[in-house]
């Protein structure tokens, strides 16, 4: 067996249409929009957010995306005001065992790791 893809299902917290601008704004593109679930990607890389808002879920779940390089990533995040606009966290780019990692706390407390 051959899996294809992997697509997770990420909580928006309260404001559902916030976080859609946010993602939009990080440089994700809406695949299709059903209402209460908007399909995200980048260069195909694909979550679904979801309407959905529980602060305990989302303080625990942390995911991974790979990118091309931190700085440039961090500095790009950091000149579009992200963390004033939404209120997110942002962490410098800071080197790990596994690569080097800038961490976005977003809109609902999901945890993002951004390794290059």
């Amino acid at each position: 067996m051959q899996f294809k893809s992997l697509a997770p299902f990420v909580p928006s917290g309260k404001n559902f249409n916030a976080s859609k601008q946010f993602f939009q704004e990080l440089g994700f593109q809406i695949g299709w929009d059903s209402g209460d679930y908007v399909s995200f990607e980048n260069n195909g890389c694909t979550f679904i957010l979801q309407k959905f808002d529980n602060q305990a879920f989302a303080e625990n779940l942390m995911l991974t995306v790979g990118i091309e390089n931190a700085d440039a990533f961090w500095k790009e995040v950091s000149e579009k005001q992200l963390p004033e606009k939404y209120g997110i966290k942002l962490s410098k780019p800071i080197q790990q065992p596994y690569g080097k990692e800038v961490n976005i706390i977003d809109i609902a407390g999901v945890c993002w790791h951004f390794v290059e």
